[in-house]
């Protein structure tokens, strides 16, 4: 594997820590949390992000990837989980040729979906649950760990 997939890898795994830790402890209501008019709700915005990573599948599978909306955020959860195993066994598959560059990646569709894991965090903060301060540079990444 060429350092760059170790490096996205790495991303991926930053990407479910960071998710995980503006979830975890949530009020069951968060998912439908509304901030206002026009602000994505948690739900909504999990959602996306698994479309987001979805799409960057497909820069090594073809196709398209369009997710239906899921009854609960905690299924939500769940696809969001599996969709970045996914990507993150794709990018160890060194059989599959992507149709964009690792940094593409990177500058794409992996720091729109870092994007929205902060607003998640930022979400739980105005919802009247903030997320515990961490060291980010000081976190335990677990590259292999993509999961809930």
């Amino acid at each position: 594997m060429t350092e760059s997939r170790r490096l996205l890898q790495h991303f991926l795994a930053a990407l479910a820590y960071r998710t995980q830790k503006a979830l975890r402890d949530a009020p069951d209501t968060f998912g439908e949390f509304s901030a206002g008019t026009f602000v994505r709700t948690p739900h909504e915005l999990l959602w996306h992000m698994s479309g987001v990573i979805g799409f960057a599948r497909t820069k090594l599978h073809g196709g398209t990837f369009v997710p239906p909306r899921l009854p609960t955020f905690a299924d939500e959860v769940t696809r969001f989980h599996e969709l970045l195993a996914a990507l993150h066994a794709d990018f160890g598959d060194e059989s599959l040729t992507a149709q964009i560059s690792d940094d593409q990646f990177l500058q794409g569709p992996l720091s729109d979906a870092m994007t929205h894991a902060g607003q998640l965090a930022l979400l739980r903060r105005l919802a009247g649950s903030p997320v515990p301060s961490e060291d980010f540079v000081e976190a335990t990444i677990d590259t292999s760990n993509v999961s809930e």
